[in-house]
Formats: C-alpha cells, sequence, structure tokens
C-alpha cells in the first residue's frame, strides 16, 4: 500500500503516526497518511521563516517560474493525480481531470501577477507612496471537496506575493496535495512550501501560532469562528471562505425547459458538496410544476456510483460524517415536502446518496433553512417577487445567489437586492481566477481570486516622504 510523506523544510519525512485514507465509494482503504503533530508544525514554521528571508527579495518573474515548472510538472502528472482525486474524494473521474486542469489554470493566473508601488500624490514638498510587501510565513487550511484545486490557489498567490506557506489538507483527503509535495521538493527552495497533515487536531496550533502572519481557511462557518477566535491572541490576517446556502429565484418569464439543465448543474456539481452551489430553489408559482418536472427528470436520469467506474456522473458524499449529515436532510425533506426524485439512500458499503429534489417544502424546514452541502435540492414555491427576496435574504449566509429571468433588465434589478458577495444572472456557481470571490454576513471574512484576493497575502505599506532637508543633486 503506497504511504505518502509530509513536506517540511523541503524534504519528504515520515509523520508521528500514521491514518488510513478512505475511498468513499466503497469504504476500502486507499492509501496510508502520515500525520505531523505540534513539534512538527513548529519546524515546518521555522523551516518556512529561514526560507522567506530570502524568497522575499526575489522578483515576480523568478517567482512565478518556479510556479510555472510546478504546474507544468502537474501537467505531467495528471493522471495520476486524477485518480488519487477520485480515490480519495469521490468525484468522478472526468472531474477529477478537470480539478487538475483547474489547478493549473488558477495557479498561473497568479504566476502572472504583479504589484507595482503606487504613488498617491508628488509636489515640490514632497512624495507618497503605497507600497505592499509580504507577510511572512502563511497557511493555508484547505477542505475535501476539492482537495488539489484549492491547495494550489492558496499556494500560488501566497509565494508569488513573496511569503512561505505551510498548507494543511484536510484528514479524509491529503493525498493529492502530498502528492503535491513530492513535485514541491524536487522544484521550490526548501521551506518555501510545506504541506503537512494532520488527524483534525492541529488547527488550534496554526491559528494561534505566533510566528504566522495569516491564515486562508477554506471550510464551514462553525470551524471559521473557531479560527477567528484562536488567531485573535495574535491578530492575525485572516481569509475566511466559509459555508454558503445560495438562492436561486426564477421568475415567471422563464422557459423551464431552457433553464433546467444550468439549474440543475449548478445544484448538484460534485454530489451539491460545492460552498457556491444552489441550494435554495426558489420558483414563481406559474412555471413552479414545470419547472419540478423537469429538474426531477435530470436528477433521476443520473447516475450516481464509484467515480473510476465507466459512465458515472455523480460521486459519492465524501465521508462518513457529512453523509450522516445528508441522510438527515433527507429525512427532513421526507417529512416536510414531496421526494420527487431520489430519497431512498441505499443499504451497502460506501457513501452513496442519489440526487434528490423535494417539491412542496416551505421556508423553516432544516433542508431549506440550512447548508446539506451534499446531493440534496429543495424547490419552494413563491409568488411574489418583492417578498421571496426578503425570503432569499433570510439567512445568515452570503455566498452567492442567483436570478433567472428572460428579462436581463428585470434580473438585474432584482440581483441588485440579494445580499451576497456574488449574484449570478441565468448561470450559477461561474468563477475563475481573475473574479474576486467576496463572501457576506457569516459566509466569511476577506476576498480570494483577482486583484483583490492576490493582495490579501500583502501588507500595505505607506512610505510619506518629506522634501524640506533634501540637498539637490549636483
Amino acid at each position: 500500500m503506497t504511504e505518502y510523506k509530509l513536506l517540511i523544510g523541503g524534504k519528504l519525512r515520515e509523520g508521528v503516526s500514521a491514518i488510513d485514507v478512505i475511498n468513499p465509494a466503497d469504504e476500502t482503504v486507499v492509501a496510508k497518511c502520515a500525520v505531523a503533530d505540534e513539534a512538527m508544525l513548529n519546524e515546518a514554521v521555522e523551516s518556512a521563516q529561514l526560507a522567506y528571508q530570502s524568497w522575499r527579495k526575489l522578483s515576480f518573474a523568478e517567482r512565478g517560474a518556479y510556479i510555472k515548472k510546478l504546474t507544468a510538472a502537474v501537467e505531467e502528472n495528471a493522471e495520476d493525480f486524477a485518480r488519487i482525486l477520485t480515490q480519495e474524494q469521490g468525484k468522478p473521474l472526468a472531474q477529477a481531470r478537470d480539478e487538475v486542469m483547474f489547478a493549473q489554470i488558477f495557479a498561473n493566473y497568479f504566476a502572472d501577477c504583479t504589484i507595482e508601488d503606487k504613488v498617491l500624490s508628488e509636489d515640490d514638498n514632497g512624495r507618497i507612496e503605497v507600497l505592499r510587501e509580504p507577510l511572512g510565513v502563511v497557511a493555508g487550511i484547505c477542505p475535501w471537496n476539492f482537495p488539489l484545486l484549492i491547495s494550489l490557489y492558496k499556494i500560488a498567490p501566497a509565494v508569488m506575493a513573496g511569503n512561505s506557506i505551510i498548507i494543511k489538507p484536510a484528514p479524509t483527503t491529503p493525498l493529492s496535495s502530498l502528492k503535491l509535495a513530492e513535485l514541491v521538493a524536487d522544484i521550490f527552495p526548501a521551506g518555501v512550501v510545506n504541506i503537512i497533515c494532520d488527524n483534525n487536531d492541529l488547527g488550534p496550533a496554526i491559528s494561534s501560532h505566533p510566528e504566522i502572519a495569516k491564515v486562508s481557511f477554506t471550510g464551514s462557518t462553525p470551524t471559521g469562528k473557531k479560527i477567528m477566535a484562536s488567531a485573535s491572541s495574535t491578530l492575525k490576517r485572516l481569509t475566511l471562505e466559509l459555508g454558503g446556502n445560495d438562492a436561486a429565484i426564477v421568475l415567471d418569464d422563464v422557459d423551464p425547459k431552457q433553464v433546467a439543465e444550468g439549474i440543475f448543474g449548478a445544484a448538484f456539481l460534485n454530489s451539491g458538496q460545492v460552498c457556491i452551489a444552489l441550494k435554495r430553489l426558489y420558483v414563481h408559482d406559474s412555471i413552479y410544476d414545470d419547472l419540478c418536472d423537469e429538474i426531477a427528470k435530470l436528477a433521476s436520469a443520473a447516475i450516481v456510483g464509484n467515480g473510476l467506474e465507466d459512465g458515472v456522473q455523480f460521486g459519492p458524499v465524501q465521508n462518513r460524517m457529512q453523509f450522516d449529515k445528508v441522510c438527515s436532510y433527507i429525512e427532513s425533506a421526507k417529512a416536510n415536502g414531496r421526494i420527487i426524485a431520489g430519497g431512498d439512500v441505499p443499504d451497502a458499503p460506501g457513501f452513496i446518496v442519489p440526487l434528490t429534489v423535494v417539491r412542496d417544502i416551505e421556508d423553516g424546514a432544516t433542508v431549506v433553512d440550512e447548508e446539506p452541502f451534499g446531493p440534496i435540492l429543495p424547490i419552494v414555491r413563491y409568488s411574489d417577487l418583492d417578498e421571496v427576496i426578503v425570503r432569499a435574504n433570510n439567512s445568515e449566509y452570503g455566498l452567492g445567489g442567483s436570478v433567472w429571468s428572460g428579462n436581463l433588465d428585470r434580473a438585474r434589478e432584482v440581483a441588485g437586492q440579494i445580499d451576497s458577495g456574488t449574484v449570478w444572472i441565468n448561470q450559477h456557481c461561474a468563477f475563475g481566477p481573475h473574479i474576486p470571490f467576496a463572501p457576506a454576513k457569516e459566509s466569511g471574512l476577506g476576498v480570494e481570486w483577482g486583484e483583490e484576493g492576490f493582495h490579501e497575502f500583502t501588507a500595505m505599506k505607506v512610505v510619506n516622504i518629506s522634501k524640506a532637508y533634501s540637498n539637490p543633486v549636483h
């Protein structure tokens, strides 16, 4: 059985112990993963601090060249990465290949980024400059839904800005990150990128560590709150991309047959395990029945199973804890609405959940008000547009939302009233490395991606110069 090692200070290391990584499709053991303790974390921080002193002095072009060399190595090993992703995360092989591709796209985008010093003002009396400088050692804590993509889109902007970084993948999906560590070890100077794994116990030590200047975390809102509380002892910088319960409002002027596929894809991408997936669908009464029928047909026809098998379109829920949560939401759906697709979970090994659609359900049911983070979509009826906007906004989350309409001006007016960091029109879950991703409310803090996201890995410095005592040059 393959054993995966940690990367600390440029060397691949055994851990203090090892954990089994489980294939969520059948609950077999895929591989063993080395696990670090707090002493090894401290070693990683020390090596990152040492590497930072010289790494920060490199030019953007020099740092970008390292990132591009890494993405080229990822491309050379793309099929290995895809098979690892399918076995540890569960997504079908075609979608795993897409994740490998998008990981390279995101990293290469940041490899071409630069930051120019800005002159805010200048006159005969003085000059005011605004600079952006690296922070030091940063940490990236990654979730289990897109383990390779998220690891790389934290590494690339962090190191491109001149920082060193420590990546901690989720304990249930560490293998793709540790495969990445093998490539990093041969490419980057020792200590610039460190990748360590835990058994879900090093988070507090990372978020409170006095020598870690920033934590970039992607995951649940409850965990994000714990990180924020722990980080307060050092007032370190935070980027928190947390939970979402994205609402979509379908206006009365759409053709259900035309929008059904787009809505279906946005709701069930990665078996619903996407922070910005469409999770609540509000449909006008006049087209409610037709749209419910169209989406139910698509869900019922979907093939869910082991992602390594031919023809499988949707994989399992990633882990036992999440599987149990999703099953409880399905029971809530059965109790509060009418299941029109899926709903019957197989009694077999693995975390297979059929794509489930529930209609005739209202706000107040847990499957509507909370984030299932799984393959279940509640479809809620409405008749008054102003009222449904209020209902859509009645959530502690504010990650994304969407409006579907045949009239773009009308849709844009509604979109302006949605309380979320991103609002899509006639699409959902569309994103890219050049598009800033900013959460609202309890969906997080800070910005990822784009120029704004790149700047999150820097500190602003103002240099205010007086010319009063300068001597003219002769």
